[in-house]
């Protein structure tokens, strides 16, 4: 690939202006095409962070499908890996004439089962005459679906009990054994992606793969010239995850009411299966009582009852013993007993690790050590081994093959600087590089940081916050309707503000649509949201990122605190003392950067293309009285800045002035 080729396509006349309407070229998106390039070409890693509305996907697929080869691109979310696979490949693929095929591989509870579709159609025993009702719908969708993904099925939602009855998981599929093998989805996925060009996942996937060789990908990774990580901020969180190691109670009993239907099915002769079960149902309950009662995350370190958890985890671990004998006994009666029984080794197996290295070790952490901390819910209950530092492990994996590896979002560094990320990835020696938004953010949008707030921890601040947004509300919807979203940190929070925003709100007179985090699906309420176009929705941390909603359905953008991770969250704490105990200050290099990226990717709602016009309020005084709060604002777009509630309601009720109208554009800046 050559350089012209890139600013060729790019250029004013060039092939993407002729085949994209509204296609406008830009400096950033063109400069970001060029780094990309470059690293692919030198098979090295870039870091490239490219403001709102620069174009970055634009910017990484027009190198990636000009240079050829198989290229992986993993997202942060299922929306944006569908937008690509249907929308942006597609587009860039036939304005560059470029010959290349494209498969989309999702998780496998995203596929249709035919093995566990049938036998649920068959037994007839479902929980609800909803549960009926999608049945039929999927019945029907089974016969005429290429591809088994329930995303195509709009009629039933993404998150109905049903389809946990009709996927298979990574534990219940019966592998080649299945006698569905040969038109089983998942596979076909698979086969798909292996014979692409280009083929999109997402993260979960991605390292799902890389620690269990599960998914397909890891078939994927050695013919791949090319890795592209968009949406690569979370890549720290979803790393962590799937680096380390959970025993789930959730799992051992999935894995008993499976051998409990296989048995009394296949070789209801071979045992009491009823009872082989309820034991180990038993077994699991002890375990549960002897682990705090309330719902927690709780370090290994701070629990003072280890003696009797290690009790109960030996009985149950005798029991799984004896489940185990039992299964191997019956293995070959039925392909789905003998699947129950690999399940049940590979889980003794995971409990043991988890017990052996459970001894609490001094609270110092070194290098390579996993953090071993206990998470309780009502009933089930989780043992979690995750890693202090994944950069070592990561850096393993870049360095396994020489290939590209492009690292892109919107938010990697503060105030330029990517020291933080790159500490965490391992990717110290990559080259980083940021690119500023094209948007005129001194005249679209306002940053308002009231000032006499109270203290965050007050117990008076959410209500200021809500009062605060309400008069913005009110000014914003005197002449056209807006919308606006209110992000907490906090569940407590976000059901707070609601009651207050109701009650307010109905005082007032004005007639909105409330929308409250977890009365729908996330892609419900946006699509209410957006519909809606004077909306306000109430949301925590599934709403501050990768969600775009342009115009003025979405004109205010409220957040409640500076969002520092909860530092109840034992990995974290974890973290922050080993950077302590090595002599850093973990506050600045660890906590205020955390939030730095998470604010910008909240405060990212607001703008989304160069009609937008809107104001960010962030009601945390901590971001004006304190010393760090100036590198906080100062990795914030640079938006004009007021400090009254005022100042804002004003700036919505100039838009409205005759002379300042503006009209949505056809621009495209993917």
């Amino acid at each position: 690939m050559t350089q012209p080729e890139v600013h060729g396509a790019f250029a004013a006349g060039g092939v993407l202006a002729q085949s994209i309407p509204g296609f406008a070229a830009r400096g950033s998106q063109l400069e970001m095409a060029t780094a990309v390039a470059d690293a692919i070409d030198a098979q090295g890693v870039l870091i490239a962070e490219a403001g709102t509305g620069t174009g970055k996907t634009f910017a990484y697929l027009v190198p990636a499908l000009l240079k050829g080869g198989k290229v992986i691109v993993s997202t942060g979310t299922k929306n944006l890996q569908d937008q690509l696979f249907a929308r942006d490949i597609p587009t860039v693929r036939r304005a560059l004439k470029a010959p290349v095929t494209i498969a989309l591989l999702k998780g496998r509870s995203n596929y249709l089962c035919h093995y566990w579709l049938e036998r649920t159609s068959k037994e007839g025993k479902l929980p609800s005459k909803e549960d009926v009702k999608h049945l039929r719908k999927i019945q029907l969708f089974a016969k005429h679906t290429q591809s088994g993904d329930k995303a195509e099925l709009a009629d039933v939602p993404e998150n109905a009990g049903i389809w946990g009855m009709v996927t298979s998981t990574r534990e219940n599929c019966l592998g080649q054994e299945c006698p569905k093998y040969k038109e089983c989805f998942v596979m076909q996925a698979r086969q798909d992606a292996l014979k692409a060009d280009v083929v999109v996942v997402n993260h979960h996937l991605f390292f799902a793969d890389v620690m269990l060789r599960d998914t397909g990908v890891a078939e994927l990774l050695p013919a791949c010239n090319t890795v592209i990580f968009d949406e690569a901020h979370q890549l720290p969180d979803t790393a962590s995850l799937f680096f380390g190691e959970t025993f789930s109670s959730t799992l051992v009993m999935d894995l008993a009411r499976d051998v409990l239907r296989e048995g009394m099915e296949g070789a209801r002769d071979g045992a009491d299966w009823p009872a082989v079960t309820r034991t180990l149902e038993y077994a699991l309950r002890d375990a549960r009582l002897a682990l705090p009662q309330v719902n927690t995350k709780m370090a290994l370190g701070r629990f003072n009852k280890l003696d009797e958890l290690d009790t109960a985890l030996a009985a149950l671990d005798k029991k799984l013993d004896a489940f185990i004998a039992i299964l191997e006994d019956q293995a070959e009666r039925t392909e789905g007993l003998e699947a129950c029984w690999r399940r049940a080794q590979e889980l003794q197996s995971v409990l043991a690790s988890w017990r052996n290295n459970a001894k609490p070790i001094a609270n110092t952490v070194t290098a390579g050590e996993k953090v071993r901390w206990i998470e309780t819910f009502n009933q089930p209950f989780h043992l979690h081994a995750t890693p202090l530092d994944i950069a070592p492990i990561f850096k393993a994996q870049l360095e396994a093959i020489p290939r590209a590896w492009i690292f892109t979002s919107a938010t990697l560094s503060v105030r330029g600087d990517f020291g933080h990320y790159q500490r965490q990835m391992g990717l110290e020696e990559a080259v980083a590089k940021s690119w500023e938004s094209p948007f005129d953010y001194p005249n679209q949008a306002l940053l308002c940081v009231p000032q006499k707030f109270p203290d965050p921890k007050s117990e008076t601040h959410t209500q200021a916050v809500v009062d605060a947004a309400v008069e913005i509300i009110v000014a914003m919807n005197e002449t056209t309707p807006k919308g606006a979203f209110l992000l907490f940190t906090t569940l407590r929070g976000m059901q707070r503000a609601h009651e207050l925003l109701v009650d307010r709100l109905a005082a007032r007179g004005l007639e909105l649509p409330i929308l409250l985090q977890g009365q729908g699906s996330r892609t419900e309420l946006l699509n209410r949201f957006r519909e809606a176009g004077n909306a306000v929705l109430i949301g925590s941390q599934s709403f501050w990122e990768g969600v775009d909603v342009k115009g003025d359905s979405l004109a205010l953008v409220v957040i409640d605190k500076l969002p520092f991770a909860p530092p109840d969250d034992p990995v974290l704490a974890a973290r922050i003392d080993a950077i302590d105990q090595a002599g850093g200050n973990a506050f600045m290099e660890y906590q205020v950067p955390h939030a730095v990226i998470s604010l910008k990717q909240g405060g990212g709602r607001l703008i989304r293309d160069e009609n937008d016009r809107g104001v960010l309020m962030i009601c945390d005084p901590r971001l004006i009285t304190k010393p760090y709060g100036r590198s906080i604002w100062q990795s914030l777009p640079p938006m004009r800045r007021v400090r009254t509630v005022t100042e804002a309601a004003q700036f919505f009720r100039q838009l409205e002035s005759p002379h300042s109208h503006h009209s949505h554009s056809s621009e495209v800046s993917t």
